[in-house]
């Protein structure tokens, strides 16, 4: 009576026990004491020592546990792999011609994880599959040891390995391999002969005793193109036809192909020249050249010569053979690159070309190859008659004169262009406006008139001018828009002409400038602060705002009189402040200059040579207006604003960095201008620029700490009544000409 069957483990069903027969192979399952568990032969006893007699199988290809480097092997020996040579004899049966065939390969053995991989280098028209013969993996020992992998102990040279039943013989492996198994203490076997295939060997002994029936001459132009692929050498020439009726000389484009010496040729054809435009003057081909007797015969040049052995000995039919040594034989002449220079006539299928010029690359391959300098160019283009000037009949009177230009364009008039670019960069953006404005008065005898006050406002981006009046009060004119805006037109021009017109520009505008607006004579007596610093930036645009164009130009008007100058200054300033007013400054540039200095060159000097007065702004009239502004827009949130910036204040020391407070309050969404803001947060810094957070926000709450009136700030007024020869209102009153003589005529020994 059979046993019952014994119960599998739990957790393991029979699909996965038969699954992993080949795993289990030296392991099996039995019972201790009634309780199933794993034993086999590699299992160690209690507290992990080998039982007597047990020998256990090494965990480690390479470096017993404990020994090396503490590096995995994948790690340590990355990218190292042993190379060996060696050969494998395979029986043929079935073939007469050969009985047994070399196969000659190479085991390469992965050092990082005991895999092997044997590869059968290619052999031309073999005929048998080559290449991988083994793929990468661990490979198991012959049987008995089938449990066993190969590691690095089974591999030496003149020994013999078997990888599932094909036995290789290893006959040499590189240096580093060899250095590689020195080091692991292995003694290296001579290196083995490697015998050579029979079959091989006869085949090739039938090959070298065959001759071929036709020599082949071999013509290795690889290299020549692979150096020159795409380099193209141009030659300009010129052919003079003398069949054509008026002998015209044309105009050819010669390039030569460094890749393989090949020419084509095509032609310039002239806009309305009569000839039909064809693709190629000459195809693209070797361009031979010809004995002065003329062109050869069809068949005198051919690629092989033949040979008559009999004649006409045997009925009439010759016995040909292959020439071999050539012998009647035409050489023949193609143009090689030397044979291309500036000055050359050559011959192009009978057709004289003369070469004139050539490019770039042409004349630096000709001076890096051949030494050649000399690349004059061969004049053979007659000079084009002048272009007749285009004439435009005269302004109608409909219209602007662009539109009536337009129509005399083409015969679609399109409207005309704007400048685009120039309206995108000079539009108004932020607060850059983009606008000049001037004060001006007009320039009239009439009593009434002399009192009237305009702003001349001109815009850079379309040079567009527009003028309006100031109102005033019990003066009878009613102020407001003046003229139009617009482009104005400079006086005395023709009216009906066909050259444009000009047109005020913005450098016709400064302080001290007549203009004349439609009939209107204006004379600019001042100008915005926007509009002067605007100048003095683009100092390159308007001569009358670049300090050092004016210096020059008063250097070369005073210069011979230097030292009475200085003398005429020193007077000026009998107290040796070292400054003078800018009246007396002003009356004494313009009498060493007889009038050649407008008002607004001298006003630049003395913004650059100014003594800036610092104003003191009252501190309450700032306070009364930040608060203003917070009371109307209903901002009372004060406490928790203070409470954030004594969070920020790390150090409680009381201050805060200036832009951090600035931070916070935008942040706040506080309802102040930034001006304004900036204005009193400079108020209440201290030496080290830290604002002092807690005063600033009892000046701005209006609740508890408010200011009940206002207080004016002491700000010089500008006079625009006395307008006659006076100069511009400037936000400086004295001058510093020690400076000035310094830069004129040198600093005084």
């Amino acid at each position: 009576m059979a046993p019952p069957p014994q119960p599998l483990p739990p957790g393991l069903s029979l699909g996965r026990t038969l699954g992993k027969e080949r795993f289990h192979k030296s392991q099996h399952w039995g019972f201790c004491n009634n309780v199933a568990m794993l034993v086999g032969e590699d299992k160690p006893g209690i507290g992990g020592e080998p039982l007597p007699g047990q020998k256990l199988k090494p965990k480690h290809s390479v470096f017993p546990a404990g020994m090396g480097s503490d590096a995995p092997a994948w790690v340590a020996f990355d990218k190292q792999v042993l190379s060996f040579d060696a050969y494998v004899e395979e029986e043929v049966p079935d073939k007469n011609q050969e009985l047994y065939r070399i196969r000659h390969c190479k085991i390469y053995f992965y050092l990082e994880d005991d895999t092997i991989q044997v590869i059968e280098p290619q052999v031309k028209n073999s005929g048998i599959m080559q290449g991988t013969i083994v793929r990468r993996h661990r490979i198991p020992l012959p049987p008995p040891n089938e449990d066993e992998y190969y590691t690095i102990d089974h591999f030496n040279i003149n020994t013999e390995v078997i990888f599932y039943a094909q036995r290789y013989k290893i006959t040499d492996c590189d240096q580093f391999t060899k250095n590689f198994l020195r080091k692991m203490g292995v003694r290296l076997n001579p290196p083995a002969s490697r015998p050579d295939d029979p079959y091989t060997k006869e085949r090739q002994k039938i090959l070298d005793s065959m001759n071929p029936l036709r020599p082949y001459e071999r013509i290795d132009t690889l290299k020549q193109f692979l150096e020159h692929d795409g380099h193209v050498l141009r030659f300009f020439c010129v052919w003079d036809d003398p069949e054509s009726m008026f002998h015209d000389p044309r105009e050819l484009v010669l390039h030569y192909y460094l890749s393989d010496d090949t020419i084509d040729i095509k032609e310039i054809t002239p806009v309305n020249s009569g000839r039909d435009a064809v693709p190629l003057f000459l195809r693209r081909d070797k361009l031979p050249k010809y004995a002065p007797t003329g062109l050869y015969q069809p068949g005198t040049i051919t690629a092989r010569t033949v040979l008559n052995v009999f004649g006409n000995l045997v009925g009439n039919r010759g016995r040909y053979i292959l020439d071999n040594r050539k012998t009647g034989a035409v050489h023949q002449e193609f143009y090689r690159d030397s044979d291309l220079k500036i000055g050359e006539v050559i011959n192009v299928w009978g057709r004289k070309i003369l070469l004139c010029d050539c490019d770039e690359f042409t004349k630096d391959y000709y001076r890096t190859k051949y030494g050649i300098e000399d690349f004059t160019p061969v004049p053979y283009k007659t000079s084009p008659p002048p272009k007749p000037e285009k004439t435009f009949p005269p302004y109608t009177g409909f219209g602007s004169e662009e539109d009536s230009l337009c129509s005399c364009m083409g015969l679609l008039p399109k409207p005309p262009q704007k400048d685009f670019k120039k309206f995108m960069e000079k539009d108004r953006s932020g607060l850059e406006s983009n606008i000049l404005r001037f004060l001006a008065k007009l320039v009239t005898d009439s009593p009434i008139d002399k009192d009237r006050k305009f702003i001349i406002c001109y815009f850079l981006s379309d040079d567009t001018i527009s003028v309006y009046e100031h109102t005033q009060r019990n003066s009878g004119i009613l102020g407001g828009k003046f003229l139009e805006r617009g482009r104005i037109k400079k006086p005395g021009q023709e009216l009906f002409k066909s050259e444009p017109s000009e047109y005020f520009k913005a450098q016709d505008l400064f302080v001290g400038a007549r203009v004349c607006f439609h009939g209107h004579n204006f004379l600019l007596v001042d100008a915005d602060e926007y509009t002067i610093n605007y100048m003095e930036k683009h100092a390159n645009e308007f001569s009358v705002a670049d300090t050092g164009f004016i210096l020059k130009k008063l250097k070369d008007i005073a210069e011979p009189r230097s030292r009475e100058i200085r003398q005429v200054f020193a007077a000026t300033d009998p107290e040796h402040t070292k400054v003078i007013e800018y009246e007396p400054f002003r009356n004494l540039i313009v009498s060493f200059t007889d009038g050649a200095f407008s008002e607004h060159e001298i006003m630049t000097l003395g913004r650059y040579y100014g003594v800036k007065e610092e104003y003191e702004t009252d501190l309450h009239l700032l306070l009364a207006v930040a608060q203003e502004q917070l009371k109307k827009n209903s901002f009372e949130n004060f406490g928790q604003l203070s409470a954030v910036l004594a969070y920020n204040d790390r150090e409680k020391c009381g201050v805060l960095p200036y832009q951090m407070c600035r931070t916070i309050c935008k942040s706040f969404k506080l309802p102040l201008a930034d001006d304004l803001l900036e204005a009193v947060l400079t108020m209440f810094e201290d030496d080290n620029k830290q604002v002092e957070y807690k005063k600033f926000l009892d000046g701005l709450n209006w609740r508890e700490n408010q200011i009940p009136a206002f207080q004016t700030i002491k700000l010089p007024l500008k006079n625009e009544d006395d307008w006659n020869g006076q100069p511009p209102s400037l936000p400086f009153k004295k001058i510093k000409y020690l400076p000035l003589l310094d830069d004129l005529f040198g600093k005084e020994e």
